[in-house]
């Protein structure tokens, strides 16, 4: 049993430009929803602690803000939506009531006039019949319906910055694709940039512009989403693109197996010492074992968390 201080999230850092879509991937364990959660000021304290760096907003650094403001930008300027929806809507309160709350909250609207924006804001993410849904609690819809409530109720001030913590992995492919044009499609009527969290290389090839890859709480590769797909550096984005299923002609005999990165995320608690991917990698060198890589330059936007692009200079680790 290990004890001690676990940094979930270690010296990551990437920009979110206005309007876009950015895309944030990773196996599980890799500080994907920490770091949404380090945004939005939502870690609890404690056994949650934010202790250096900045998050840059507006002129304003976030994590320094004090909570009584954070308040007043959660929900309002920056929105958040949940993967699982029934452990973020309050089961004793109707829908209607939860998005009218924002209307009140935000833009202090009446009682009335917030009920009449809130059946408007179900209208607009497709919800049949808003004006009975919105009498619903949130057991008597379906699961894609309940996403659709969270996203009315994130939209509902028009937030400059949507967070979205893989919003459609509970739902099947029908529905997350229904989900996926909604959000898209919001997007570009509020101009909203969205940070899209999700282990979906298939979702972020659909609607990002760039693409961060997250390993064991540090950024290891950052592109945009054309030059990851087309031109990956890092053997740990190599893995997970070739983890995709791939169409072919059955007929023809072009079957073949998933290819698996072998080995598990480890431990924060027990990293190993130098790369933090070289127990998992097919090409780790002596150096890897020994030093944590630096983030190298590789090309226009595109850097890589690996000694294989760098020079033998980053830092000695101890872990």
């Amino acid at each position: 049993m290990f004890e001690g201080t676990a940094r979930a999230v270690d010296d990551v850092s990437f920009f979110l430009d206005r309007g876009e879509v950015l895309g944030v991937v990773g196996e599980s364990g890799c500080g994907k929803s920490v770091t949404a959660q380090s945004v939005m000021r939502l870690i609890p304290e404690p056994p949650g602690k934010i202790v250096g760096g900045r998050i840059l907003f507006d002129e304003m650094d976030l994590a320094a803000v004090p909570l009584e403001r954070m308040g007043s930008i959660r929900g309002n300027r920056i929105a958040m939506i949940f993967q699982e929806p029934m452990t973020s809507l309050n089961p004793v309160y109707t829908i209607g009531n939860q998005i009218a709350e924002m209307f009140q909250l935000h833009r202090k609207l009446s009682r009335k006039e917030s009920w009449k924006r809130a059946v408007e804001m179900l209208a607009k993410v497709q919800i049949p019949a808003p004006e009975r849904r919105v009498y619903a609690y949130p057991h008597q819809l379906s699961g894609g319906m309940r996403q659709r409530a969270m996203i009315a109720m994130a939209l509902s001030c028009d937030p400059e910055i949507l967070i979205a913590d893989e919003p459609t992995t509970a739902l099947d492919v029908t529905v997350q694709a229904q989900i996926l044009d909604l959000m898209m499609q919001l997007q570009q009527d509020y101009e909203t940039a969205i940070l899209m969290i999700t282990h979906d290389l298939g979702v972020i090839a659909e609607i990002s512009q760039r693409v961060v890859v997250m390993y064991a709480g540090k950024v290891v590769e950052e592109a945009s989403t054309g030059t990851v797909f087309a031109d990956p550096k890092h053997p740990y984005t190599h893995g997970l693109l070739r983890s995709i299923p791939k169409l072919g002609d059955r007929s023809a005999g072009d079957r073949q197996r998933l290819a698996e990165i072998k080995g598990m995320v480890p431990g924060l608690l027990a990293l190993p010492r130098g790369c933090r991917f070289h127990p998992r990698c097919p090409e780790a060198m002596e150096i890897c074992r020994e030093r944590l890589p630096d983030l190298f330059s590789v090309g226009p936007g595109h850097c890589v968390r690996c000694w294989l692009y760098g020079e033998t200079s980053g830092e000695t680790e101890t872990g």
